[in-house]
This record gives C-alpha cells, structure tokens and sequence, in this order.
C-alpha cells in the first residue's frame, strides 16, 4: 500500500517505558493516541479509519466492528482480550495480537503483596499512621504461615502466586478444570474441586479467564461456603466476582475481607459501597504496571505491529485462522 499505515494508540501505558517506543512505531505508521475511554462510536470511526489499533481496556465488541472496517490488526496492549470480540474481528478480516505470559511475574508479586497486606492489615494501620493515630492492638495480624491457599486457575500467574505462597510455607490447593495433575504436582499443589478449595482455603486468590462460562464464578452462595475467617483476593477480572454478592458478604462478615485490583466497571464508580469498607484493600488495576512489565509489553505489540506492515506473520496471532484473508 502507498503512504504509512496508521495506527491508533488508545492503551494508556503503551509507550511509557521509554520515548524509543514511539520512535520506532512512527517510522512505520502515522500514530495518532488518544488514551482513555472510548465509545462504541468513536471506536467504529477509529476501526474505519485506522489500519492498525493498539487497545487498552476499551471493549472492541462486534457492535464497534459493525459498519465500515479499514483496520487490518487490533494489538491488544496486554494478556487479557476478553474486551476484544474475536469473533467478529475474524469475521471481518481482522487480525487480533496480544502478550501472553508478560506481566505475569509482576501480577504474582502484586497479589502476593495484597494477601499480605490483608493478613497483617498493612493498609488498615497505615491509614491510620496518616491520620495522626496510634493503636498496635487493634492491628493485630495473622502469620500467612501455615495457611491453606486456594488458587483458582493455576496457569502462568496462579503457578508463580503458588510458588511464591510456598516460599513463605503456605499449603496451596488449586481449582483448575485444564490443568493436568501432573503440572500440578510439579508445583506440589493439590487439586481440587471448586466447592473444597472454597470450603477449605484460608485465602482465596483468583487467576481465571474471564469468559462466558466463568462470569460471576464467584457469587452467593461461593461465598457463603468460605470461612469468615478467610479472605478473597482478585487480581484476574472484575466480573468473575458478583460485587454485589461480594458487597453482601463483608458487610455481613460472611468472610474477613478482600483485596481487589479490578472491578466489573472500571473506574470504580466514586460511591461504590467498596470504597467505604475497613475489610477492604483496593488498588486502581495496577498489578501488571511495573516498569519491567510495560516494557516487555510494549516491545512485543511493537514487535507484531512492525512484522505485520511488513507483510509477515505475528509471534501472538490469537485468530491464526484469519491469516489467509488478511488484507496486506
């Protein structure tokens, strides 16, 4: 094709590890970015007028790819593409990338600083300290020593989470319909059935895909059959938790807490009852945003851009099957 392809940046850290990334992209392409929120209006203008899209979060639904479609390849800036219909980007010739594995250590490292700053109530203490307060007893934490983790999708974040829960002499239990009992007794985790790692765990941590099967995994009556003495940690998606069942059940102590980095809408609406709760850790979607893991990100959605204008094929196709009717 004549000219530069252009591309569209929504991610909001794409770019942020270093000015070489931007560098290196517009040698390729004419780059507009647009970070932030986007609607199903302005991504089907962006998808009409674009030839490639770095995505953030924004959903990219079949709606968006419904009218005129010049975009040739959707990379996605991050692990998850639940927010990208695959589907109907195939259908429509699209070719859709993503980083797999990327931040995985930093999401383990994150949630494992969640368990612990729900355990030794970090965060509770803290606020205080910053409010002129001093009070050791009511502080009081627990040792995660000795504790039963139950670890729900044992993939590349849920095998490190338990590596790391070993290291600090935890015994880690796992939920995992596709995972094998061999990978699992490599990392000396047990399997089990939902309902058991439930029943049994004192910490719940949550490492799933979000799909149709697994949306609001966790509600009602999941929570009724953990111990009020056990907390829930969520670091996956939003939307594997019901929040409003999960509101329910720190309000009414039916466990001792939770620690979340996502949320079934996000931003977190300002008065969202979560936000006012003392059993509760929140952090604002952070656990993939290290230094180290935008980079390695960004170097790979660069990476796919750069072959696919080249005429080549992407390392992380997500829709193979699309190749043969890819316009180039």
């Amino acid at each position: 094709m004549r000219g530069k392809p252009r591309v569209y940046v929504t991610s909001g850290s794409f770019g942020t590890s270093g000015p070489d990334i931007f560098e290196r992209l517009n040698r390729i392409a004419d780059v507009t970015v647009k970070r932030g929120k986007h609607s199903v209006q302005q991504l089907k203008r962006v998808v009409a007028e674009y030839d490639g899209i770095v995505l953030g979060t924004d959903p990219v639904t079949r709606e968006a790819l419904s009218g005129d479609v010049r975009v040739r390849i959707i990379a996605r800036h991050g692990v998850g593409v639940d927010n990208v219909d695959v589907e109907a980007a195939t259908e429509k010739g699209i070719a859709v990338t993503y980083t797999p594995s990327v931040n995985a250590d930093s999401v383990a490292e994150h949630t494992i600083g969640l368990i612990l700053s729900l355990t030794k109530r970090i965060a509770e203490a803290h606020r205080l300290m910053k409010s002129g307060g001093w009070d050791r007893i009511r502080f009081v934490g627990c040792e995660v020593k000795g504790k039963t983790l139950g670890v729900i999708g044992l993939g590349n974040i849920g095998s490190r989470v338990a590596a790391r829960a070993k290291a600090f002499g935890m015994r880690v239990i796992a939920y995992d319909p596709y995972v094998d009992r061999s990978r699992a007794e490599e990392l000396g985790v047990s399997l089990v059935s939902l309902e058991e790692l439930l029943e049994d765990s004192d910490i719940v941590t949550i490492h799933a895909a979000l799909t149709r099967e697994t949306r609001h995994m966790i509600g009602e009556e999941e929570l009724r059959r953990m111990k009020p003495t056990a907390y829930l940690v969520n670091t996956a998606r939003g939307a594997l938790i019901d929040e409003q069942a999960l509101v329910k059940a720190l309000r009414e102590r039916w466990i001792a807490g939770a620690a979340l980095d996502v949320y079934e809408e996000e931003p977190l609406p300002a008065g969202h009852p979560l936000r006012g709760m003392d059993n509760v850790v929140l952090t604002p979607h952070i656990a993939s945003y290290t230094h180290e893991a935008i980079r390695r990100t960004d170097e790979m959605v660069l990476e796919a851009l750069e072959t696919f204008f080249k005429g080549g094929k992407p390392r992380w196709l997500l829709n193979p099957e699309v190749w043969s009717s890819v316009k180039r």
